[in-house]
């Protein structure tokens, strides 16, 4: 994920954004939330699937229904969000520690979500 291209586009209240790797593959997430750590911000990022394949590709590549693989279909990514030498943010990946404290963060918020209901 190192220096993504970060397009955003909103769909309904969603922002959908594009990602491109270095061999130009792209790919298409839902902005789920921003979550600040340590003054810099990450997005939790929740691949969106186009409606009209008709094989979902899994992650590990099996492109088998019923896969035993164990592989997730959502492909949900952690992302720091920095801004660039043109002044436009960018998505790159974060630090191990950078991972773990994110993680932390956000299981610390669904725990008080759960709380409240």
């Amino acid at each position: 994920m190192a220096n993504d291209k970060r397009e955003e586009y909103f769909v309904g209240d969603d922002i959908l954004v594009e990602m491109s790797d270095e061999e130009g593959n792209v790919y298409y997430y839902a902005e789920e939330m921003i979550i600040p750590v340590n003054g810099e911000n990450f997005a939790i990022l929740v691949e969106v699937h186009d409606e009209d394949e008709e094989e979902h590709e899994h992650e590990c590549h099996c492109h088998e229904d019923g896969c035993e693989c164990g592989c997730d279909d959502d492909s949900v990514i952690i992302a720091k969000i920095v801004v660039n030498e043109d002044g436009e943010e960018e998505y790159i990946e974060p630090t191990d520690e950078e991972f773990e404290a994110v993680q932390e963060a956000y299981e610390k918020l669904m725990y008080e979500a759960d709380e409240e209901e």
